[in-house]
């Protein structure tokens, strides 16, 4: 069954299968059944009295050949419309029936099975079969009863109800392929058509549409010739009119078959053509309606294959980079400078204050629910100001500016995203205090790990530096503290918002820090 409207998946609506005719993918059964149906009627009905008027005139006043005579009126005024009212009648209720039966999981509304497939893919051969039965049943007829009322019109008779019976069908045939499109792609929906060729071929149908549109047409026209050899009493006149109204339906019979067979082709062509313009402007969540049985079938199901691999590589990018950061996979997938460099940064470092009481005297699910509020308000200020959070570690939150993506003002940066976090921090999350750590120096910035899981992390002195500052910063009024070396790199617009205070010795360091606060 083809997805519904509120799928995940944009189907192109706009002429889906080629033609408005044939309205949109997501219809309902009964009104796909009902449609389906009133074009395979109007389509049969159309081609067939189209073929057998043509056919008529033909033989009756074109063709070369005795006039016909009185004893040829039965067949012209009776025989010939009781039977072609008889066929009419036949063909449309066979044609009914073996639709409904062939099609009838649409009506049940459940996808189909492969014997449903392939039986749907065969039913514009199978529905094309019943005129070609009736037509030759037609020529067998009229040539039998000519024969027998006027012999020497045999010949004529039988040439243009066959050739005319061919054109016919064939036009039938791709009509008929036609109408069937929105039920072969709720067949095909679940994928390409079924190894074994459902249908003929790109070659072979070419082939056939050939000889049917200008073969058979012309080899009437050569028969014609033949048989104005034969009446030797033929005048120039009249073989010019025959040359003339031959050579016009000969045109018009090999463009109509031709142009059906063009769009045949082009239809799924086209449908495949207007997904990739979709694809081309960035809209990825795209799927069009697989309806051929064709190697053209096959394109279309490429296709979706194809946008599925992309949408799932999207995703796959999407999910990786809500973990490692969009940066780093930016720069995993177009360079390898991933492997480990020595690059300049600045490193900010916060650490929630009491995170063990908390923990201890609230429920866990408001523990998750206040870490999930501080680690929304740290995240959506640090991508404000163009950083990459580096990892969550517990209650604290490591964060980069400069790695791997570099920064023109990478401690500028980092200090602006330490004031604004500790003024929205006390503003919108009053029942937790964090300390904030800035600093800035030269880091190792690449991945670590195994090759069955790698971390993308920057290791140096700066971030031992940046988690001491932020314990430092929980005993401050401000809970904001940097390093003098970042301010002293910052551009003086964010340096003037600092002001150097005393130099300590943090835990761990060999050398001395001089502080920075903000004004």
């Amino acid at each position: 069954m083809m997805p519904e409207s509120s799928s995940p998946e944009v189907v192109l609506q706009r002429r889906p299968f080629g033609s408005w005719l044939l309205g949109p993918v997501d219809q309902s059964p009964r009104m796909l059944r009902i449609r389906v149906q009133l074009l395979l009627t109007f389509f049969s009905i159309g081609t067939n009295v189209i073929g057998a008027v043509v056919v008529f005139v033909l033989a009756v006043w074109v063709l070369p050949g005795p006039p016909v005579g009185d004893e040829l009126s039965l067949v012209r005024w009776i025989a010939f419309p009781s039977y072609f009212l008889f066929a009419l009648l036949v063909g449309a209720v066979w044609s009914t029936r073996l639709a409904l039966r062939v099609t009838n999981w649409v009506l049940q509304d459940r996808p189909a099975i492969r014997k449903e497939q392939i039986a749907t893919l065969q039913l514009p051969l199978r529905l094309t079969m019943i005129e070609v039965v009736l037509w030759l049943l037609g020529t067998i007829f009229f040539s039998l009863l000519t024969l027998a009322l006027q012999p020497e019109s045999v010949l004529r008779v039988m040439v243009t109800t066959f050739d005319g019976g061919i054109v016919t069908c064939a036009a039938s045939y791709l009509l008929t392929e036609f109408a069937l499109r929105p039920i072969a792609a709720r067949a095909l929906a679940d994928g390409a058509p079924p190894r074994r060729l459902l249908a003929a071929g790109l070659k072979a149908r070419t082939v056939f549409f050939w000889a049917a549109g200008s073969a058979v047409p012309v080899l009437g026209l050569m028969l014609t010739a033949v048989i104005a050899l034969i009446e030797k009493d033929v005048s120039a006149t009249r073989l010019s009119v025959i040359i003339l109204v031959l050579g016009t339906v000969v045109l018009v019979c090999g463009w109509l078959l031709t142009l059906l067979s063009a769009k045949s082709v082009v239809a799924p062509v086209r449908s495949v053509r207007n997904a990739l313009a979709v694809i081309g402007d960035g809209e990825l969540n795209v799927r069009i309606p697989v309806f051929d049985g064709t190697e053209l079938g096959s394109l279309q199901s490429g296709f979706n294959q194809m946008a599925a691999g992309l949408r799932e590589r999207e995703r796959i990018r999407d999910v990786f980079g809500r973990y490692v950061g969009p940066d780093v996979v930016r720069e995993a997938l177009t360079s390898d400078s991933l492997g480990g460099e020595e690059r300049f940064a600045a490193v900010l470092f916060v650490d929630l204050v009491g995170s063990t009481e908390l923990a201890a005297g609230r429920p866990p699910a408001e523990v998750v629910q206040l870490l999930n509020r501080f680690f929304a308000v740290v995240v959506d200020e640090v991508d404000r100001n163009d950083g990459f959070v580096n990892k969550f570690a517990g209650d604290a939150v490591l964060a980069v500016f400069g790695a791997p993506t570099e920064l023109p003002d990478a401690a500028g940066s980092a200090l602006r995203a330490g004031r604004a976090l500790a003024e929205r921090l006390a503003e919108e999350l009053p029942e937790a205090t964090a300390g904030i750590g800035v600093t800035a120096g030269t880091v190792v910035a690449g991945t670590v790990g195994d090759v069955r899981r790698y971390e993308y992390t920057v290791i140096g002195d700066p971030v031992n530096e940046a988690a001491r500052l932020s314990d430092l910063a929980k005993q401050t009024d401000r809970h904001v503290v940097a390093s003098m070396t970042a301010v002293d790199e910052a551009a003086p617009s964010e340096a003037a918002h600092w002001h150097a205070g005393e130099e300590i010795t943090v835990r761990g360091r060999p050398t001395s820090t001089r502080l920075a606060h903000p004004n």
